[in-house]
């Protein structure tokens, strides 16, 4: 399969070199990184925002930039629909004409009147048509955004932190609609974010950056059990991603139990039939480590695995620890001294205690 995106760019903004380099044929691409790492650069240039100094941008096989044949294809012309941090829609409009003003940056033989139902459908806002946005919610807003965005027929949908101005319920209501934009549209999404839970949920393939280059790619749960990715995110958000399917139920406690490479996880009972992919998420700090089979412990889930890296120390006296679960990157936050006091090494045979599981769609 060819890759979907395909970028290879330096560029310079006063002292920040951007040196970027990545293909993705993933269905969401997430470039993630801290503040300043270049992501939002990288995204300004796919969309034609800015002239790369040097190199090749390629989406869905059409050539957009190649300094070396001198090719910049005009943002008008490129059909990247952008959706911003904030929704940017126009006060004065409805939210149906603000919904329609996209279909002005369509193909001619665009914008029937299915192509409206099919988006107010998607993103569930029919019942908004009439409102001006100063009457919106926050996730209302950025959803309208997207519709928007949609309306546009891109060949790629740029994401750049849509999230980020909303607050944690607002967030919880988007993020499905955002799943099915991946799954049921066909159209490729670039998504841009500092959140390790959003990525998680969210992206098939993943791009990290710092300092203007690309540090990692490649599918979400391998890139996360990185340890180098893991010191990324920060204390509160890096972990583990697992692909799981469930197996089945246990009415009486309430449980249900999910297939992993790692081993079988039993998780608070989800509504989900048997056979429904889910992934699973494990934060390094839900994480103990014992050295023999534990007994007598509350926790459900205790997986066996072999410590593979050993990260450094951090000025908190944190250590991250690498395992591998069954072919499956577990990662364990523990203090220096408890990793002096187990003689932790790579190639120690060790049972990760797993204190809780989150899991969302697959």
């Amino acid at each position: 399969m060819s890759p979907v995106v395909e970028i290879a760019v330096e560029h310079r903004l006063g002292a920040f070199e951007l040196n970027a380099r990545f293909a993705s044929d993933g269905r969401l691409t997430a470039l993630f990184g801290r503040s300043g790492a270049g992501k939002t650069s990288l995204v300004d240039i796919i969309a034609g925002l800015t002239r790369p100094r040097r190199g090749r941008v390629v989406v869905d096989g059409q050539v957009l930039v190649d300094t070396a044949r001198d090719v910049f294809e005009p943002r008008h012309r490129r059909r990247i629909g952008y959706v911003f941090q904030e929704s940017r829609l126009f006060p004065h409009l409805s939210v149906r004409q603000n919904l329609l003003f996209g279909r002005w940056f369509s193909p001619r033989e665009a914008g029937t009147t299915s192509d409206l139902d099919g988006v107010l459908d998607l993103l569930g806002i029919e019942h908004l048509l009439a409102r001006r946005p100063g009457a919106l919610s926050g996730g209302e807003k950025q959803r309208v955004a997207i519709g928007r965005a949609l309306l546009s027929r891109p060949r790629l949908l740029l994401m750049d932190e849509p999230l980020a101005s909303l607050d944690a319920a607002r967030k919880q209501e988007i993020l499905p609609y955002i799943e099915r934009l991946r799954d049921e549209l066909g159209i490729p999404i670039v998504y841009v974010s500092h959140s390790v839970a959003e990525v998680a949920r969210l992206a098939t393939t993943l791009v990290t950056l710092a300092d203007g280059k690309v540090t990692a790619c490649g599918p979400t749960a391998d890139v996360l059990s990185r340890l180098d990715v893991a010191g990324l995110s920060g204390a509160a958000e890096a972990g583990s991603l697992f692909e799981a399917q469930v197996i089945g139920h246990d009415e009486a406690y309430g449980l249900t139990a999910l297939a992993t490479r790692a081993g079988v996880l039993q998780v608070a009972r989800s509504p989900l039939s048997p056979g429904a992919r889910v992934r699973v998420r494990i934060l390094a700090s839900d994480v103990l480590i014992s050295l023999s089979a534990p007994a007598g412990v509350s926790a459900l889930n205790v997986l066996p695995g072999t410590i593979v890296e050993i990260g450094p120390r951090r000025d908190s006296g944190a250590v991250e620890v690498l395992i591998d679960c069954g072919g499956q990157g577990l990662i364990a936050r523990l203090t220096a001294k408890s990793v002096d006091m187990l003689g932790l090494a790579p190639g120690s045979a060790i049972h990760a205690v797993i204190k809780s599981v989150s899991i969302g769609a697959s």
